[in-house]
């Protein structure tokens, strides 16, 4: 949730700016973006198909989560040049590392599940139970606990939804991203560049 907002006001204000400008969006020519496309399946598969948060699919989603992770830090540092993906290579790097030092799952805790989710049954807040992509464990047990899934949206927003210091950063690097895209070209030539001064002219033909 955290990510598709980045994404709409970065995708907003970079029309803006380049409609400003008056010039098209400048599409960043991204290498491998088959990588970040299929990194998605697994995730899907996973944590949509899975039956039961105490299933042996618990191991598969995550293998899958921290498969995912890898496979979108390796596309975002082979983008780094790119505007944002700086932001976004750090903001993986701090959810794989939280993930991969919990078991495979990112952390949360029953705390912050419980303002989550008020209406939820006890069994659902357990320790160890599974909540999607997450885990529920002590904050005194779970390792780099500030790196896990312990912020909330505002209360009056109408979605409700944990996210990590981590996701903050990928956040903030989609919206760099798409807010680049209405940027001018810095290859671009203005048209007085490409000109030739009619003094120049002059003078040419005056020394011939």
């Amino acid at each position: 949730m955290v990510l598709l907002v980045a994404v709409v006001a970065g995708l907003l204000a970079g029309l803006a700016r380049a409609r400003y400008g008056r010039r098209p969006l400048r599409v960043p020519n991204l290498r491998l973006v088959w990588l970040a496309l299929v990194a998605f399946l697994p995730q899907w598969l996973a944590f949509y198909l899975s039956i039961g948060s105490r299933s042996p699919a618990d191991g598969l989603a995550a293998a899958a989560l921290v498969g995912s992770q890898v496979a979108l830090l390796i596309f975002a540092w082979l983008n780094r040049k790119q505007p944002g993906f700086g932001a976004l290579a750090l903001g993986l790097a701090l959810n794989l590392l939280v993930i991969a030092l919990n078991g495979g799952l990112m952390p949360i805790s029953p705390e912050t599940a419980g303002r989550l989710m008020p209406d939820a049954s006890p069994g659902m807040l357990q320790i160890g139970h599974r909540l999607g992509k997450d885990i529920v464990l002590p904050a005194s047990a779970t390792r780099l606990e500030w790196l896990a899934d312990r912020f909330l949206l505002p209360a009056w927003l109408p979605y409700r939804v944990a996210f990590s210091l981590g996701d903050v950063f990928i956040a903030c690097g989609a919206f760099w991203l798409l807010w680049a895209m209405g940027r001018p070209d810095p290859q671009g030539t203005s048209a007085a560049d490409t000109e030739t001064p009619s003094g120049a002219v002059w003078n040419e033909r005056s020394s011939s």
